[in-house]
């Protein structure tokens, strides 16, 4: 009998996901009609099999009796209180994007020359180019944006600061390539210029980005489209809704074809 590692050398991914696309009865996945509905009825052709969306799956906001005893988030809650409604962009990374010491610093300098408040998570990591986590943030930047910016170190509740009504926007590296052809296609972002050769972007057109996005006329439609999608991303009703049909298609395979397992493709 082979062992699992040598099944996993032998047998690629793309020959795996294969098979199981040809054997299954029906394919969902972490979307909806809403926003997707051209591709669902593509991939439903192109299989010739049900496609039956999960929804988006709006994460739950933590409990409020909680966040009192949270004295990182008051603190934070109160700066983000003292700022206009929709007037504050975030700046968050996450854990998978590791930008140089050079790049890191054209950020900083363009969220600098954008001249609008924000709010920085810069995550605690190894040493980068033999510099500390303190170091990877120009010197005097904080100083120089303290009446408007805000640098916190590793963590921030994310949810809660998108939730709260100063959150106008969001720059961060936007994970999957096709989420961002998705936001992109539908006009509810901006991706910030980069150089088709190296990947390289300058400081000066994250400024341009963050400020077509946050409150340049130019970008009054990304905006617009932005706040309206807003009613279908938080949507748990319409979440739950699509797990509930998932539910009662799984129930019909299994009742009207018992002798086979119901083999599903998320």
């Amino acid at each position: 009998m082979s062992s699992h590692q040598e099944c996993m050398d032998t047998v690629s991914d793309f020959v795996r996901l294969g098979t199981m696309l040809l054997n299954c009865k029906i394919l969902t996945g972490r979307t909806c009609f809403e926003v997707e509905p051209d591709a669902l009825r593509v991939l439903s052709k192109i299989h010739q099999k049900p496609v039956f969306p999960l929804g988006l799956l709006p994460p739950s906001m933590p409990n409020n009796e909680l966040d009192k005893n949270d004295q990182t988030w008051e603190a934070l809650k109160k700066w983000l209180d003292s700022k206009q409604e929709k007037s504050v962009f975030y700046v968050a990374l996450g854990s998978e994007v590791n930008l140089s010491l050079e790049f890191m610093h054209e950020l900083a300098f363009g969220i600098e020359k954008s001249g609008l408040p924000f709010l920085w998570v810069v995550r605690n990591r190894p040493l980068v180019e033999g510099e500390s986590v303190q170091d990877i943030i120009p010197t005097g930047f904080e100083e120089r944006v303290s009446n408007r910016g805000l640098v916190l170190r590793d963590w921030a509740p994310q949810l809660r600061v998108l939730a709260h009504s100063s959150a106008g926007g969001f720059l961060t590296h936007c994970g999957w390539r096709l989420v961002a052809r998705l936001m992109l296609g539908k006009k509810l972002g901006l991706g910030i210029e980069r150089n088709d050769i190296d990947g390289s972007f300058t400081s000066e057109s994250v400024a341009s980005s963050i400020r077509k996005v946050m409150v340049d006329p130019e970008g009054e439609q990304i905006r617009a489209n932005a706040y309206a999608m807003k009613e279908i991303f938080g949507n748990a009703d319409l979440s739950n809704k699509y797990l509930e049909e998932l539910s009662r298609s799984i129930e019909e395979i299994m009742r009207f074809d018992q002798a086979e397992v119901c083999n599903i493709v998320l």
